[in-house]
């Protein structure tokens, strides 16, 4: 005779149901998991048709042929893809934060049309051709932007409504210089056209030493700053309850999103919509904490650029699509979608 388990017995022996938390944690796994394919797929696969034997070859027994030296490209433009990712997706995910706009994106305060407008000045106007040379232009009118933007917002009373307005008004301007300039030199015009269109096929062992303290330095303050963006996310009354730094962790977000964006653009172009989706998308099965958030657009943002960045490898064959057009072709429909939705909510 079978006899029924009193209640309490069966709710301790009864498997507990996953927590929110033990999900969030196996979708991180899980996105790892995606993000290391996605890279060995850049390395195996690209304009150049080369056998996984020639791969393998290039990975574990360099010996300077030619699909070596192939794979050595392919290896320098992944990991650049990796951090370039990385970094536009946790700038996204903070200026999103900071400004209470799930919408909003690096280019959105400006600092892409400053990187695009300084380099624009260095090639036209004191000569600089190479990479090396104009890094550091960009890197410095990204951040000469960004704390531009941050006095014209209100500086200690800066909003997210003000800086949002002259992130758009700074946009606006440099964009028509940059337009402008670009114009009346020729060959401004024909050194610019390539590196606007946001490319990781400019890759360097150089490039790549360049760029990796800033975008260590800028990721690891993003990260700390999830904890005081999540206070704000309440509102400000709230947020000082809650023993939040209004005026501190704004200057930190934009700080951080400055150098992200900054050395990004500078490595690989302003490449559109990436730090926009990923962010966002994210926040549909994590909600609102940044603390995952940001982790997660940390991982999934550079799945998004290394695949873009295979697809135009291989659509093109034996030339190559800029991976700032691909997303673009991506981004602009997931866009319209977003703001549909959104508009729809609200009615």
């Amino acid at each position: 005779m079978l006899v029924d388990s009193p209640p309490e017995q069966r709710a301790e022996t009864a498997p507990a149901p996953p927590t929110r938390r033990a999900i969030r944690s196996l979708g991180l796994l899980l996105s790892v998991v995606i993000l290391v394919l996605v890279a060995l797929a850049s390395i195996a696969v690209g304009a150049k048709d080369l056998s996984l034997a020639q791969v393998w070859h290039g990975l574990f027994q360099d010996t300077g042929t030619y699909g070596d030296v192939v794979v050595d490209e392919r290896i320098s433009r992944t990991v650049l893809g990796l951090l370039a990712g990385a970094a536009l997706g946790l700038a996204g995910g903070v200026l999103q934060a900071l400004t209470r706009n799930p919408l909003a994106d690096p280019g959105l305060l400006g600092l892409n049309a400053g990187a695009s407008a300084a380099v624009v000045t260095a090639i036209t106007f004191f000569g600089v051709t190479s990479l090396n040379g104009y890094i550091w232009f960009a890197f410095s009118g990204a951040a000469a932007v960004g704390a531009l933007v941050w006095f014209l917002g209100g500086s200690r009373g800066a909003t997210p409504v003000r800086l949002a307005l002259a992130g758009t008004a700074i946009s606006a301007a440099l964009y028509g210089y940059l337009q402008a300039v670009m114009i009346m030199d020729e060959a401004a015009l024909g050194r610019m056209r390539f590196w606007t269109v946001g490319s990781l096929s400019s890759a360097t062992d150089s490039t790549i030493k360049q760029v990796v303290p800033f975008l260590v330095l800028g990721m690891i303050l993003a990260l700390a700053l999830a904890r005081p963006l999540n206070a704000m996310s309440m509102g400000d009354d709230t947020a000082k309850a809650l023993g939040a730094h209004l005026n501190r962790t704004r200057a930190l977000s934009m700080l951080a999103a400055t150098v992200l964006c900054g050395a990004a653009t500078a490595a690989c172009g302003p490449i559109v919509f990436v730090g926009l989706m990923v962010p966002h998308v994210v926040r549909s099965f994590t909600g609102p904490d940044l603390r995952w958030i940001l982790p997660y657009a940390g991982i999934l943002s550079p799945v998004l650029l290394l695949g873009a960045d295979v697809i135009g490898r291989v659509v093109a064959r034996p030339a190559e699509l800029q991976v700032g057009i691909i997303t673009a072709i991506i981004g602009g429909p997931v866009f319209i979608y977003l703001v549909r939705r959104r508009r729809t909510a609200q009615l």
